[in-house]
């Protein structure tokens, strides 16, 4: 069986992930609730905080904390081995396709290989099952959580919505052709107006 995904994500009231400050300190509190297995993230997000690992600390892998896999089908993020030593995950695997560029021969990145020319999410989340991941937390600013909405393999969904309207912003969803019917789990109003909601997909 797959595991149990949630995606969580702090976004403005109109669904953006961008254009905004959001509350982080809160955001990464909450986010330790589902003790994830896995973290899991696009290579765009992996990309967009790029210059940030660059330079930031590098204390080593936390051996009690998640597995960060990057679904990264053209090999487009370079840093993979310097984010398992930032001190948050346990260590880093990619989930690469049949078509993913050739990698470094003495590689010492964790790879699972699966689909054609992108990476097969469905099988990924079942082989990640396999190697006894039981819940799996999606961090990603709306791409890969469109995908795995449109593929009915989200379970859960956690906005940490923000008081304010960004306008024109990639929005948390992506975009997907089917109409999905949540049901409201939770709900919570903190300091500032920031208000949580927790929905179940079935």
């Amino acid at each position: 069986m797959r595991p149990h995904v949630v995606a969580h994500l702090a976004v403005s009231i109109d669904g953006a992930t961008t254009g905004f400050e959001a509350d982080q300190a809160r955001f990464y509190a909450m986010a330790t609730l589902w003790q994830e297995d896995v973290t899991l993230a696009g290579a765009d997000t992996i990309l967009a905080q790029e210059s940030a690992v660059r330079v930031a600390e590098r204390p080593g892998p936390r051996a009690a904390g998640p597995l960060l896999a990057v679904v990264d089908s053209r090999r487009r993020v370079r840093s993979l081995e310097i984010l398992r030593e930032l001190g948050y995950w346990s260590d880093v695997i990619a989930l690469y396709s049949d078509q993913t560029p050739a990698r470094e021969p003495d590689s010492k990145i964790q790879e699972i290989v699966t689909g054609y020319d992108r990476v097969d999410l469905a099988e990924a989340l079942e082989l990640l099952g396999r190697r006894g991941a039981q819940v799996v937390r999606v961090d990603s600013g709306g791409a890969l959580v469109g995908v795995l909405l449109e593929l009915g393999l989200i379970d859960e969904v956690s906005l940490l919505v923000h008081p304010v309207v960004v306008g024109s912003a990639a929005r948390w969803h992506g975009s997907f052709a089917d109409r999905l019917d949540l049901r409201l789990a939770n709900s919570e109003t903190f300091e500032g107006g920031v208000v949580w909601l927790r929905y179940c997909t079935a």
